[in-house]
This record gives structure tokens, sequence and C-alpha cells, in this order.
């Protein structure tokens, strides 16, 4: 399945991937990738050390699997996330 993505949506999947609040349902609900195939695709897309520190840091996390989620976490994205503009996160002004 994962041979009909494009570049562009290759890269969308692996920094959905590493955002710790959209959940591995929302990359299957977008994509068509189940949980299996993006850790494939990120392991395939990967620098070694970075696929073992996303591995690392996405196993067990309540975020990133819906049903480990508390209740009140409705969203796929950050608050801190702009909205549709290439998915860049926005930076914090004090």
């Amino acid at each position: 399945m994962q041979d009909n993505l494009s570049p562009e949506d290759i890269d969308r999947i692996i920094e959905m991937a590493w955002e710790d609040r959209t959940p591995f349902s929302a990359i299957e609900f977008q994509f068509g990738l189940p949980e299996a195939e993006v850790i494939k695709l990120m392991k395939r897309e990967l620098k070694l050390n970075s696929w073992k520190r996303w591995r690392k840091r996405v196993q067990g996390r309540k975020t990133k699997h819906a049903q480990l989620r508390d209740d009140g976490v409705l969203r796929f994205k950050s608050k801190a996330q702009k909205q549709i503009t290439n998915n860049k996160i926005s930076k914090k002004r004090y």
C-alpha cells in the first residue's frame, strides 16, 4: 500500500507520526495506512538512530493510540500548530 504514496504524502505521514498528539488512527483515516504500515514506512525512510528514537518515543504513548487516550482529547493536532500552512508549528510569542 505504501507504493502508491507521493513523496509529499510520505513527508506528511512522517510529520504526523512524529507529532505527539496525532494518533495512528488519524494517519490511517487520511492515508489508509494502519499502524504497522506506518512503522514500516518510518523504518524505511528514517536513518537507523532516528527510527530507534521515534520508536522509543511512540511505544505505549497514550496520545499516539486513540484507544489509550483520555476521553477529553478530541483533536488530532497541537494548539500551537497553524491552520493549513504546510503544517509548520507556529512560534509562540511571549
